[in-house]
Order: C-alpha cells, then sequence, then structure tokens
C-alpha cells in the first residue's frame, strides 16, 4: 500500500492546515478485486459515478479504478473478458490518510496525475475520497 504523507510542516505557520479529513468525500460504491473489468463498468454505469473503490475480500482497500482507465483496458489488443480488477490494481495503490494535509495531498495527486485518491483509515479500510476540484 502506497500512503501519501509528506514530511509535517514547521509548526510557525499561523492558520492550522486544513487535512483530508475535512474535504474528503463519501466512498462512493465499492467493488471487490475479483470482480472483471465489464461488471465494474455496468456497476458504474448504474450507479452513475466515475470511479469505484476496489477491496480485497477482507475489505481492505487496494486502490481506485476510473471509468476512463477501464474503458482505455477495454478497448486494448490484449484485452480479455477474464481481466479482473485484481489484475490491474498489482500492488496496492497509493492512498492517504485523513491527517494528511490538504496541500500535500494535492500537490501529491498532481504529481501522480491522480484526479481522485482514496482515504482509509490505520487498518487500510477506505473511510472516503478525495477528489482534485477542476
Amino acid at each position: 500500500m502506497t500512503l501519501v504523507q509528506m514530511q509535517p510542516r514547521p509548526e510557525h505557520t499561523s492558520p492550522p492546515h486544513r487535512t483530508v479529513g475535512d474535504a474528503m468525500e463519501a466512498a462512493g460504491p465499492q467493488v471487490c478485486d475479483d470482480m472483471t473489468v465489464e461488471v465494474a463498468l455496468a456497476v458504474m454505469a448504474s450507479a452513475r459515478v466515475g470511479h469505484l473503490l476496489v477491496c480485497e475480500e477482507d475489505g481492505l482497500c487496494t486502490g481506485l479504478v476510473t471509468q476512463a482507465a477501464l474503458a482505455t483496458v477495454r478497448d486494448s489488443a490484449a484485452y480479455t473478458d477474464r481481466v479482473r480488477l485484481r489484475d490491474l490494481l498489482g500492488d496496492r495503490g497509493p492512498v492517504t490518510s485523513p491527517l494528511t494535509t490538504m496541500a500535500e495531498a494535492e500537490h501529491a495527486m498532481r504529481h501522480r496525475g491522480l484526479d481522485v485518491l482514496p482515504v482509509v483509515d490505520d487498518q487500510g479500510s477506505a473511510l472516503g475520497v478525495l477528489a482534485l476540484a477542476r
């Protein structure tokens, strides 16, 4: 699991930093990592969302998939209907803590080219998502 959290800021800054926990949104639909790409796309369409949180069977968040990323996989020459979400995520994707400052999370997301980032607790369970404003 890649935790996106930078070094703490010096304490001499005046207003307290807003944290990811202050800005995160509800987690939305969560699916198991053994789901196929086609089923995941159907779930997104029926839920009218652009992303899904992916969890292992024990409930730990392993990452997030977007509609655009799944559509790219589905349209590739190597795609088969047996491709599962766990095949796409590999190791756990980047996640962040609700205690991370917004400035740190936004910087990390922009650096990695992410629009949405799962927010997890100390045990790895999904609490919500942080989405960059467009």
